[in-house]
């Protein structure tokens, strides 16, 4: 359209062509900075060569796509759009790239403007592609997100290393300025959205993360191996900082501190005290100047790094999502407090409680637990998940079940309950997940199921409390008023599970359920009872 007439060659006189700025607009548009050399038919041409690799890739022309990113490449480098293109085309088609591929799509970029990790270039280049690499570099990459990316806690506490990032190992501290209490992109819109739909980074809290990203897509390893890792570092974060920060590496330790971390989330009893229990510290990790680094406490800085650790897995493909659900439910399932038949239901219940607050009181007294980090990390890497992504979260309860105790119940809740009020304008996922939590109550108080130890059905009261806010909340579509109502289709829901629930949690909802009959609520609101 911009080129006027298609015979416009027929035409005598030179072919009066639009303005560039109108053709390409503002962002594609040529700027001074570039050769002069390059006139506006260059820049024309710019959008279309990604185009075109795009679709050789998406036919299996891989050398075909080399040998045009070979001659274009120096050429890309003036394409305003340049790293969009390449964390795009890692994560799209992710999986499917050989690694010659994609050290030619890296060449895209400059490599000297981008705060690629020290240790990156020889990762990618390795002969043994099957070696994933060690827990350092994984490390080493949380803390950058954590610098430069998480909001400081405040103005004081911390100040931000801006300095050269690609040697991060060796950042001094007179490289480092004030941090900014803006938020970043765990607070923004920009951290909703899926990675397709995000521009080039404009800041460098953004490039720092997006880096990070590339970094990960590039690997030569797969997702569950990269997961793994992250999973790992996480898991034992605490006791890991603390040990290395104190310089103990396996010294008695004083009560609470140390090597020897309570490994009962109960809070230090003599019991999860005792010699035969120990936290480990994640072994092949150097996190010895990680605190100072970073200018937080050891405390501070283990659960910034879970916040991390999920921000920068949100900004994966659902690659790495399987992965991530199958680690988590395996470390809720083999975690030794929850398999140790000698527990007693009482201790269980307590340990779980505890596990599951805030990790940030846990990490303060030095008790934090493998569940109440993994649920940590969930929460991070829900909370930054762009919702047409969250239905695959149902993966982890699948993982967990069939759910044969309380405790297990209580954890499933912990991890799915904080997604039901982002889902409240989303009725069918908001359904769908409320479904996953009654079929759970189900295998665990349903007439049929045999618990080990008899459980009052009063032990759960909260539970239910929850759910009847949850479905208000919903119904509402935002915060509960005098007059929220949950929706009929989702009084069927209950109803449909309560038919299969012992009499005693039968009980405790009653007031759900659209039969007027049985039900205070229905009762109340006939208009539910004539259209269920």
């Amino acid at each position: 359209m911009n080129r006027g007439p298609p015979e416009h060659w027929l035409f005598s006189g030179p072919f009066k062509r639009a303005e560039l700025q109108k053709a390409l607009g503002n962002y594609l548009s040529w700027k001074e900075r570039y050769p002069t050399f390059f006139d506006d038919i260059a820049a024309r041409l710019l959008p279309i060569i990604p185009l075109i690799i795009y679709r050789l890739i998406e036919n299996d022309a891989m050398d075909a796509a080399d040998r045009v990113l070979q001659v274009y490449s120096t050429f890309l480098h003036y394409y305003p759009l340049n790293f969009t293109f390449v964390r795009d085309i890692l994560a799209y088609f992710y999986g499917h790239l050989p690694g010659k591929l994609i050290l030619r799509i890296l060449n895209i970029l400059d490599i000297k403007k981008i705060p690629f990790s020290e240790s990156f270039p020889q990762h990618i280049n390795s002969s043994n592609a099957a070696m994933c690499p060690p827990l350092d570099y994984f490390a080493t990459l949380l803390l950058g997100v954590v610098n430069h990316v998480i909001p400081a806690l405040n103005n004081s506490s911390k100040c931000a290393a801006m300095g050269d990032f690609a040697n991060n190992s060796t950042r001094a501290p007179h490289g480092k300025i004030q941090a900014t209490s803006q938020p970043g992109p765990t607070n923004s819109s920009e951290g909703q959205k899926p990675y397709y739909q995000m521009q080039d980074p404009g800041t460098f809290t953004q490039l720092t993360l997006e880096t990070a990203v590339i970094e990960l897509l590039s690997l030569p390893v797969s997702p569950s191996q990269i997961v793994s890792s992250l999973v790992q570092i996480v898991v034992h974060i605490q006791p890991t900082l603390v040990q290395s920060s104190n310089g103990l590496h396996g010294a008695p330790a004083s009560s609470g501190q140390g090597s020897i971390l309570p490994t009962s989330p109960s809070g230090g009893s003599t019991d999860s005290l005792g010699a035969t229990r120990t936290t480990p510290s994640v072994s092949g990790m150097n996190t010895s100047n990680f605190v100072s680094r970073s200018g937080y406490t050891c405390q501070q800085l283990s659960c910034l790094l879970i916040q991390a650790c999920g921000l920068l897995l949100a900004q994966l493909p659902p690659e790495f999502h399987v992965p991530l659900y199958v680690e988590a439910a395996r470390v809720i399932k083999e975690s030794w407090w929850l398999t140790d038949a000698k527990r007693s239901v009482g201790e269980l219940e307590s340990a779980v409680s505890y596990a599951l607050l805030d990790p940030t009181w846990a990490a303060q007294d030095n008790t934090s637990t493998a569940i109440g980090n993994i649920v940590a990390l969930l929460h991070a890497f829900f909370c930054n998940l762009p919702q047409e992504w969250l239905e695959g979260t149902h993966l982890i309860i699948k993982h967990l079940r069939p759910v044969t105790s309380v405790v297990v119940l209580r954890i499933a809740f912990r991890i799915m309950g904080p997604l039901l009020p982002r889902l409240a304008n989303a009725h069918a996922l908001f359904s769908k997940t409320l479904s996953l939590l009654l079929n759970i109550l189900v295998d665990v108080f349903g007439r049929n199921s045999q618990l080990p130890v008899s459980v009052e059905a009063t032990e759960i009261s909260d539970l239910i409390d929850f759910l009847h806010h949850v479905i208000h909340y919903e119904g509402q579509g935002g915060a509960v008023q005098a007059s929220s109502k949950p929706r009929s289709e989702i009084l069927v829901l209950f109803g449909r599970a309560a038919e299969n629930l012992r009499p005693d949690v039968q009980h405790l909802l009653s007031h759900l359920n659209t039969d007027a009959n049985s039900s205070i609520y229905a009762a109340t609101h006939p208009k539910i009872v004539q259209n269920p």
